[in-house]
């Protein structure tokens, strides 16, 4: 933030004003610092810290943080269920996004754009560890949007003031012209400078969201994440994105999953691929390894047979990822990693090369006992026609 200023004082409200008070008092301060109204050198500075403020007391955790221990995120932050789109997500729907499509969204001063009163799509990009795709959770979002007035009910129109049919389009939105040309008459078609392409007028619009039906908020809403879903799937929310101009349709939010890498698993489809490290004597003799499964408290055990050798693969089956809308799971596959004992004594030593000379010794008897059974036998001559 650009000072240690008091968040209440930024905005101008009390410690007690409500969460209407707080917009209306963000949105006054918002439309004469924003830098595309304001051209003073501390005009976008000044933006940035009462959009700061609104972004903290607008956000019902935050705030109560805030009155409690003086910052946003507290003593010991949110917890893994809370995720604040706007410090992770960066440009892509911004403050500065939505305060464009305010000011330039179909209010009155707008009125030179193209039409577009049917809200936009909004897509954001949801980070979650291999763990939570494993077992499914629910994350609580905050985002900003422009969602319906509070003060008009999404409506534009002020207490006393009525919504009539564009005079000059007659209420389709458009407007034809025709110039004359060396060529003849030539028609040209362009959005209504009246009512901006709506095709409707208010005679009293609503002061808070300047007649559109929607303002800039700070939002939350919480996405359901189902068990076994992959990295690039998207979970659509009908209706959360940006609110349509005098209400008409919002669009969606669109929130793409991506799956953080593991540190011990590594994802292929539904199976998981981890390492099991064994030294050399567990290889010979084989060894059963218990590990932490990808399931909260769940145990998983690999039997790594004797004579295993490096790279080998052993297969659990049915310990992998949940499966997509699915109660079967895809399979474990543990990957033997073989090492060298660093923890021998002498003794253990000694016996060991007891072993190998013992081993040695037993395979030059072999090699001896198998040269003296092989005979030369010459080759004698080739006897031509009968005896005599």
């Amino acid at each position: 933030m650009a000072s240690n200023r008091d968040y209440y004082e930024v905005l101008g409200v009390d410690r007690d004003a409500d969460a209407k008070t707080i917009k209306r008092a963000f949105l006054k301060l918002a439309r004469t610092l924003h830098p595309d109204v304001n051209k003073a050198p501390d005009a976008e500075e000044r933006f940035k810290e009462v959009n700061e403020a609104y972004s903290v007391l607008s956000d019902e955790r935050k705030r109560a943080n805030y009155d409690r221990y003086g910052t946003a995120e507290g003593p010991g932050g949110f917890g893994a269920d809370y995720v604040d789109m706007s410090d992770i997500f960066g440009g892509g729907f911004g403050i500065n996004d939505i305060f464009d499509s305010f000011f330039g969204g179909g209010g009155r001063g707008a009125q030179s754009r193209p039409a577009r009163t049917r809200g936009r799509d909004m897509g954001i990009t949801l980070r979650i560890t291999l763990a939570e795709a494993a077992s499914g959770c629910t994350k609580t979002l905050a985002y900003d949007r422009l969602a319906p007035c509070d003060d008009c009910g999404g409506s534009g129109v002020a207490e006393g003031g009525h919504e009539t049919t564009c005079k000059r389009c007659n209420g389709t939105g458009r407007v034809v012209e025709v110039q004359r040309t060396i060529f003849g008459q030539m028609q040209s078609q362009s959005v209504c400078p009246e009512c901006g392409g709506s095709g409707k007028v208010v005679d009293k619009p609503c002061e808070t969201c300047e007649g559109q039906g929607r303002t800039p908020s700070r939002e939350t809403v919480e996405v359901e994440i189902p068990a076994g879903i992959h990295s690039g799937q998207s979970i659509s929310l009908a209706g959360k994105g940006e609110a349509g101009v005098r209400g008409d349709s919002a669009g969606d939010l669109v929130v793409r999953i991506d799956v953080e890498p593991d540190e011990m698993f590594e994802r292929q489809g539904d199976d998981l691929f981890c390492e099991v490290t064994v030294d050399s004597l567990e290889a010979i003799v084989g060894k059963t390894v218990t590990l932490d499964g990808i399931l909260s408290g769940e145990e998983v055990t690999v039997e790594v047979p004797a004579g295993c050798s490096w790279g080998q693969q052993v297969t659990v089956e049915g310990r992998g990822m949940p499966r997509l809308g699915s109660s079967a799971r895809g399979n474990l596959i543990a990957v033997v990693r073989v090492v060298s004992p660093e923890d021998l004594s002498e003794d253990d030593l000694d016996r060991i090369r007891d072993i190998v000379a013992s081993r040695a010794a037993a395979q030059t008897d072999r090699t001896a006992a198998s040269t003296k059974k092989t005979k030369f036998r010459p080759h004698g001559r080739k006897r031509h026609g009968g005896s005599r």
